[in-house]
């Protein structure tokens, strides 16, 4: 066989037969764009789906039916009909795949798939005198796409884009595959301090990386001005990926980043990130919730006045950048009424090998943090899910 990619939109495509097979294969044609003709008695529900997209006669099979068709696709389940259907598409010089018996017909169809890139897809396809071992082979290959580095950037000049990704508590192994993918698109990687450092060591050496990293009182690049940032470079025809650790669109300034990307008609994509407000927490073993200990939480910055939480250590309360306001928090949260045993954990730089967890009931823990120079980034964790965890028992 021939490897090749055809051009099916607005030509004529005949499909035979209304099951499951034919509605995986019809629904590729009308992404396709192609103008489908399907011929089948009943139709499967996934293909009843695409009726609005087609034109379907519902009867069986006629030979006049081939006329005007540039391809053909036979899925009947009945393996004589689809040979018959073959060899009358043979006669008129139309390629025909025949789903039954792939050698009835002058084509096949390879396991394929796309992966989706900021300016377009990548459409990968595997063809194989075995259907299962070409799917095995075409799931290697996006899995490499999506998760490896590999240089997706596009070598024509194409219209510039923002992606905001939420980065992960710190771990690189907990970047997202579609994170992945656009930071292998990017020209440009707008990087936060907190964000995974190692994903941007492996990419090509063209990819230009800034650094607008934030620190406790230091804000060296103002966020006015990396909205400002991302624009321009966009606009510049660059692919740009704002990479952020946990999740752009908590307590992370994405919503400012996303509206200014908007405002200057900029494409803009939002990929969520695991937010280190759950996953640190989770990594030092303390369940935000737990079945009859808390069946809800809070999460707050301490950089803010505390708002309005429940007082009761049977709901959680996280506070996201707030070492340094570690004491006055604790005053705050007694004085409405919070018990002063309630349990406490900080936990600093979760999900990374120089992890360490502070345990201590509310009234002690800002004194035991300060003995022991507990220091950002950390997350903090107060109610009673923080006695599930297993640094509580030595308290």
């Amino acid at each position: 066989m021939f490897p090749l990619t055809v051009q099916l939109r607005g030509r004529r495509v005949l499909a035979v037969g209304g099951g499951p097979v034919s509605a995986r294969r019809v629904r590729l044609l009308v992404e396709a764009g192609a103008d489908v003709q399907l011929v089948a008695p009943e139709l499967c529900e996934d293909l009843a789906e695409l009726t609005d997209r087609l034109t379907w006669q519902a009867r069986e099979f006629r030979p006049e039916d081939l006329t005007g068709a540039w391809f053909v696709h036979t899925a009947t389940g009945d393996r004589r009909q689809d040979a018959r259907i073959g060899e009358l598409a043979e006669q008129q010089r139309i390629f025909c795949v025949t789903a039954a018996d792939a050698s009835l017909g002058s084509a096949a169809v390879p396991a394929q798939t796309t992966v989706p890139v900021p300016d377009g897809s990548v459409r990968i396809a595997v063809s194989s005198a075995d259907p299962a071992r070409s799917v095995a082979v075409r799931d290697r290959i996006v899995n490499q796409l999506e998760s490896t580095p590999v240089d997706l950037r596009p070598r024509r000049a194409h219209r510039g884009w923002v992606a905001l990704v939420g980065g992960g508590p710190g771990d690189d192994g907990l970047l997202t595959r579609r994170a992945t993918t656009l930071l292998h698109s990017a020209d440009v990687v707008v990087i936060d301090r907190l964000a995974p450092r190692g994903v941007v060591a492996g990419l090509p050496q063209a990819v230009q990386v800034i650094d607008v990293g934030k620190t406790a009182g230091n804000h060296p690049v103002p966020q006015d001005q990396i909205n400002r940032l991302l624009v321009e470079q966009a606009q510049l025809g660059r692919g740009v990926v704002r990479l952020k650790g946990g999740d752009p669109f908590v307590l992370g300034r994405g919503e400012e980043e996303r509206a200014a990307c908007q405002a200057a008609g900029v494409p803009v994509e939002v990929v969520p990130g695991i937010s280190s407000a759950i996953a640190v927490p989770a990594a030092a073993g303390i369940p935000v919730t737990s079945r009859g200990v808390s069946r809800g939480f809070t999460v707050v910055t301490g950089h803010d006045e505390l708002g309005e939480v429940p007082a009761g250590s049977d709901h959680t309360l996280i506070v996201l950048m707030g070492v340094s306001g570690l004491a006055g928090t604790v005053r705050t949260l007694i004085e409405r009424g919070r018990d002063e045993r309630c349990p406490v954990a900080i936990v600093e730089r979760g999900c990374t090998p120089q992890q360490r967890v502070t345990v201590a009931p509310l009234r002690e823990i800002a004194d035991l943090a300060a003995q022991r120079q507990v220091a950002a980034p950390a997350v903090i964790v107060i109610g009673d899910v923080v006695t599930l965890g297993p640094d509580w028992a030595a308290c």
